[in-house]
């Protein structure tokens, strides 16, 4: 059995939907060359301000690696999760307090009042100091997916790691996503169709779900048929399950899914992925309805950039793909300042919302999360 890589070196890493990576050779801007998907198998990772009408700077990249394989090969060599060493649990601070996330949902309601928009959604970025080594190595990626996976398995959980030390633009994204953003794949007699399955509506427990949730979900199913009606062929496009309740752990969802069958001009036009993403991204159900009118205010009210989370995290393989909507996320980063570690949280704010409620639901996502990737005072 081939051993596992070592990613404090300069190979990278990257793990998704039973598919281990390592050894990346090549990195590529998605948008710029989005044809160069057509081959390959590549590992993405978009942020959500790389969408239309998001804040400038976002990207979407992609990786190549040299050695694909079945996740089951290398499970043996895996770290455990007691390898990961994170920030102490009192280390995270929010880009908003209570008090000025819960004003921002009260703007939101005004927005609604006004006719701007039907719902936004608003989110908070955590961060924690987190230095990489005394040799500038940097944390093991593996390690903290290893502990998510045992503490929060989650669908569509993914991780990518290429070092600084590689030589290419470097990435370091972990996550537990339980929420499918885009599936793409080849059904024969069919054609080249394409999943989402928009999550909106969140509690502890199935009973803890209210109107306000069912009536979020819809909203933004509808958004997601819309989208893809933009790549899809004219009829193809339905919902094939609505408001399911998903249970992950501490906590429920509601989830629906929605397919199509891609048009012709779109699969062959050779600008595949430039055409999906321009007609999809961000996700609906972390921007809001109508989306344009979300995103601008999303850019007004939320003080810092939300980077791969509420992006785009999977791989892109010969045609086929699996992409999750990057939400339940940790990125880290060393920008000269002693490295960083981040995770992202957020709700779905409508006229029914109550601000200090939504806080509250914020919270929900965050805790598990964090107290798993945090080491106790």
């Amino acid at each position: 059995m081939t051993p596992p890589p070592d990613v404090t070196g300069n190979t990278g890493w990257a793990r998704f939907a039973g598919r281990v990576a390592t050894d990346a050779v090549e990195c590529i801007d998605v948008l710029a060359e989005p044809e160069r998907l057509a081959t390959g198998t590549w590992f993405v990772v978009a942020d959500f301000e790389a969408g239309s009408g998001t804040r400038a700077g976002g990207r979407a990249r992609a990786w190549r690696f040299a050695q694909v394989q079945d996740a089951g090969t290398h499970d043996a060599g895996a770290p455990s999760p007691t390898a990961w060493t994170g920030p102490p649990s009192d280390a995270w601070t929010s880009s908003m307090d209570q008090a000025g996330y819960e004003a921002a949902v009260g703007r939101v309601r005004e927005h609604v009042r006004d006719g701007d928009v039907y719902q936004a959604n608003i989110c908070r970025v955590l961060s924690a100091p987190l230095a990489a080594g005394p040799t500038g190595t940097e944390p093991d990626a593996r390690a903290l997916a290893a502990r998510l996976a045992a503490g929060n398995p989650a669908p569509h959980a993914a991780a990518v790691h290429v070092p600084a030390a590689s030589g290419l633009d470097p990435v370091w994204v972990v996550s537990a996503s339980p929420e499918l953003y885009l599936a793409v794949r080849e059904e024969p007699g069919t054609g080249t169709v394409v999943e989402s399955g928009p999550i909106k509506g969140t509690a502890r427990t199935p009973d803890g779900l209210t109107e306000k949730d069912r009536a979020e979900n819809v909203m933004i199913t509808d958004l997601v048929r819309n989208d893809l009606q933009i790549v899809c062929r004219p009829g193809t496009v339905e919902v094939t399950g609505l408001l399911a309740v998903e249970e992950h752990p501490g906590l429920v969802h509601l989830v629906s899914r929605v397919r199509g069958t891609l048009s012709d001009d779109v699969v062959r036009s050779g600008e595949l992925w430039r055409r999906l993403l321009a007609g999809t991204f961000p996700p609906g159900s972390v921007s809001g309805a109508p989306k344009s009118s979300a995103l601008r205010i999303i850019g007004e009210l939320e003080p810092v950039p939300r980077g791969p989370y509420c992006g785009a995290v999977g791989w892109v393989a010969d045609g086929e793909a699996s992409l999750a909507v990057g939400i339940r996320t940790f990125w880290w980063a060393d920008h000269g300042t002693g490295g960083v570690l981040r995770f992202g949280t957020g709700a779905g704010i409508t006229w029914g919302s109550d601000p200090t409620a939504e806080w509250h639901e914020t919270e929900l996502k965050a805790e598990r999360l964090v107290a798993l990737a945090s080491e106790p005072r």
